[in-house]
């Protein structure tokens, strides 16, 4: 699926936060619990260090404060949100849907909410669907979260998936703008590839049993080779395309946001699409793969630094689970006033 934005409606990000955990998780104590080291994970993924859920934290309790921090920035009151999407893989359960239960605890009572999964893509899936929303005219706010907790579908005796994921949530918030904002999206599966990167148990497939959890099925799984070769392509392939839709140059692009999975993929990608490194936003050395929370973090940090002003154009790509992958290229229009505890 691809198109170019409604140019009779004008949407945009005016707001936006993030949160990640307290609990720091180096390398050099993935060490000590997998066979591993500090050298083996930076040469392979560029990580360094990630962030942990706290045992009394759950998905919701770190998308709280980034959709507070997104409502702020953007100064609408939680009572005026219409719509609020939570991308994730790792809900605080099947349901209620975080997304409802992240509307309540904010005091969104009118809002429509649900969770959205498209493993790592889903804050792209999220982007589009909220800005087809509005552009639409159905709604005129609308809150976009996306965050996991991978931490608890980790298994940790698999250095091949611990090493790589980390828990962290980012926040926007999508309104109706003069000009400037969303110029246009492209999104894709191919549920063929999903046998590469999944959890095979938990649902109506392989219901929870005492087998299931013998056989360590309740935990992520991954063919690295397939999925890495997967990424490399599809970051590549799938902002190309919307770039092309949308009649933009690569050259015109002043930052570029991809999902943070490992920082081999990101430099394959901004070398096959001629970005220089200093357009490049990275920051999976501090946070690992996020998953839907990696794109909104790497927004957050972009913005940090002083690359994120109105008028900046910016390109994002997505990809993960399903296998799935998503881009959208904007025109930026939010000013930045600080905030954020990434």
């Amino acid at each position: 699926m691809i198109g170019r934005a409604n140019g009779d409606a004008a949407v945009s990000i005016t707001g936006f936060g993030c949160y990640v955990p307290e609990r720091v998780l180096t390398n050099d104590e993935l060490a000590r619990l997998v066979d591993t080291s500090d050298e083996w994970i930076r040469e392979r993924t560029g990580i360094r260090e990630r962030r942990i859920a706290g045992p009394e934290q759950a998905l919701s309790d770190l998308c709280v404060p980034a959709a507070e921090q997104a409502l702020e920035h953007a100064g609408v009151p939680a009572r005026d949100v219409e719509l609020l999407i939570v991308a994730t893989v790792t809900p605080d359960m099947f349901f209620p849907s975080t997304g409802a239960i992240l509307a309540d605890r904010l005091g969104a009572p009118d809002a429509a909410a649900y969770d959205l999964s498209a493993g790592c893509t889903g804050f792209m899936y999220a982007l589009a669907q909220a800005y087809g929303m509005i552009a639409g005219g159905l709604v005129d706010r609308a809150l976009v979260v996306g965050g996991d907790v991978l931490s608890r579908i980790m298994d940790w005796t698999d250095r091949s998936t611990c090493v790589l994921f980390g828990d962290g949530a980012g926040a926007v918030m999508l309104e109706r703008v003069d000009a400037g904002g969303f110029h246009g999206f492209e999104l894709g599966a191919d549920g063929g590839g999903g046998v590469h990167l999944n959890m095979p148990a938990g649902g109506s497939r392989i219901p929870a049993t005492a087998e299931s959890i013998a056989a360590r099925q309740h935990f992520a799984r991954m063919n690295g080779r397939e999925v890495f070769k997967f990424a490399t392509r599809v970051l590549v392939s799938s902002a190309a395309a919307v770039l092309e839709a949308c009649d933009t140059s690569v050259d015109d692009v002043d930052v570029y946001i991809p999902h943070q999975a490992n920082v081999r993929i990101i430099d394959h990608a901004a070398k096959k699409l001629g970005i220089p490194d200093d357009r490049v936003v990275i920051n999976v050395d501090r946070f690992g793969n996020t998953s839907s929370g990696s794109i909104p973090l790497g927004i957050a940090d972009a913005a940090a630094d002083g690359r994120l002003r109105p008028g900046k154009l910016v390109l994002m790509t997505g990809m993960g689970a399903g296998l799935t992958w998503g881009s959208a290229l904007m025109e930026w229009t939010a000013v930045f006033d600080g905030g954020g505890n990434g």
